[in-house]
């Protein structure tokens, strides 16, 4: 089968649709599929819901589909750096539901391995835990945490062969495997595509079973937040 396509707009025909649930990997400005959500934009497709750790800047990441209107939900971890984001919350024209950050990640890992939810103690006594069902395990109170199924899926990933078999750089790697198992469909942005067998099995960060599809492009090397010494 055919994984490899020439641009992010071909990976994406015949799949974006209104009100999808995306799954999105990255973590701060690291490992963002810049260009599948630039092709998302693009295709004027509307009232999205984002899963995703945080929603990039203002003008990179997913602040580009909340520019233009987009996006109707986000369910993250960490919204600040993005100025829209905020403006867009306080006026009532974003919905957002925040998860914690480990709690995100296991929602996401736990709907790529089928499973519908959860306990977890984390959010426990705080907002988080308004209108989810409580249950004591051996004295402690934990909350049912429901596992994340995406209409789609959308990372990236530094090296991939033909087939899918994937590895991540460094924080890259934070959201991006929990997040393309998630998705009915998952489809991934590399920055090298080699042919199987030239990577170390022992390497890959992502089996190619949860990958459909795959595109080879030229990607930014952004700095989130520029800390230098005095001279």
């Amino acid at each position: 089968m055919k994984k490899v396509y020439g641009s992010a707009a071909e990976a994406l025909d015949g799949i974006l649709r209104d009100g999808m649930l995306i799954a999105a990997g990255g973590f701060g400005l690291c490992g963002i599929p810049e260009l599948l959500l630039a092709a998302i934009r693009d295709s004027g497709v509307k009232d999205l819901t984002f899963a995703s750790n945080n929603a990039g800047v203002d003008d990179f990441g997913i602040g580009i589909l909340l520019q233009t209107r987009q996006v109707r939900k986000m369910m993250s971890s960490y919204v600040g750096e993005n100025a829209e984001f905020m403006r867009q919350y306080l006026s009532g024209e974003l919905e957002l539901e925040f998860n914690p950050q480990g709690t995100l990640a296991e929602r996401m890992r736990a709907g790529g391995c089928g499973i519908p939810g959860f306990y977890t103690k984390t959010g426990v006594g705080t907002q988080v835990a308004e209108g989810k069902e409580h249950k004591d395990f051996n004295g402690e109170t934990y909350i049912l945490e429901r596992g994340i199924f995406a209409d789609l899926s959308i990372v990236k990933a530094w090296k991939a062969d033909t087939t899918g078999n994937a590895i991540f750089r460094k924080t890259a790697r934070n959201f991006n495997p929990p997040a393309a198992m998630c998705g009915k469909i998952c489809i991934m942005e590399v920055e090298e595509i080699v042919q199987p067998g030239e990577l170390d099995p022992d390497t890959i960060h992502l089996p190619g079973i949860y990958v459909h599809r795959l595109v080879q492009g030229t990607h930014e090397k952004r700095i989130e937040q520029r800390t230098v010494r005095a001279a």
